[in-house]
């Protein structure tokens, strides 16, 4: 006969054994992934995110404009255009920018299999390993696409899933005044901005960007890379 001492010991073991278990399977299915889209701080830090680059012509019209005002950004890329402008990459890693995964090719994330979206992850880190001679470790998903094998190849892959709390919708507006008014209304400490640096179109972001950074620094805003927001 169990006494009673006994028996308690073993339930004990069982539900740590179980919650052991939950922990693991919780990790591995990437439900514990972490996604970002702004940062709660006491400071006047935000983060200036670009995406979809890097471009022959706008990224380093960008690079300018932020090398004046001697501040750093995040730059999201897609693996393919890395492959295909390699010294407009470089030039970002050079520059002391921050590189993040932006897939290889820009698929719509939820049309994948987990096999799949972890080639588009592999692919476009191996690129930016390559030419840029840096491993990233923040991942946005094309269009902010977030399901179960998102955040699964994002643990497995040891990534930072990062959103945005403001996005400029650079890519709808040909209008530099827009641009740049939908950043001063809505701006908040904390806040990640979303704007691109590859448009199918004649881009206005470099002429948004040139009238903002003045804007933002004379209210106090601190522009920093996604990392240091999250770490600050």
């Amino acid at each position: 006969m169990i006494k009673a001492t006994d028996l308690q010991k073993r339930l004990i073991f069982l539900l740590m054994a179980f919650l052991l278990l939950f922990h693991r399977i919780t990790l591995i299915t990437g439900a514990q992934a972490p996604v970002y889209r702004s940062v709660k701080t006491d400071s006047m830090k935000i983060a200036l995110t670009f995406d979809d680059g890097p471009h022959p012509r706008q990224t380093e019209r960008i690079l300018s404009i932020l090398a004046e005002y001697e501040l750093r950004a995040t730059f999201f890329m897609v693996g393919v255009n890395v492959r295909n402008y390699p010294d407009a990459a470089r030039a970002v890693a050079a520059a002391g920018h921050e590189i993040g995964n932006h897939t290889f090719s820009h698929r719509h994330l939820r049309n994948l299999n987990g096999q799949e979206l972890f080639e588009e992850l592999k692919q476009c880190e191996n690129a930016i390993e390559e030419i840029c001679d840096c491993r990233p470790s923040l991942f946005r998903p094309p269009e902010g696409a977030i399901n179960s094998f998102v955040e699964d190849c994002s643990v497995k892959g040891e990534y930072r899933v990062i959103l945005w709390s403001l996005d400029t919708r650079d890519w709808e507006r040909k209008n530099t005044e827009q641009i740049v008014k939908c950043v001063l209304s809505n701006v908040k400490p904390g806040d990640i901005i979303l704007m691109h640096d590859y448009i199918g179109y004649n881009s206005r972001t470099p002429e948004a960007l040139a009238i903002l950074l003045p804007e933002l620094l004379k209210r106090g805003f601190e522009p920093v890379t996604v990392s240091e927001l999250l770490e600050g």
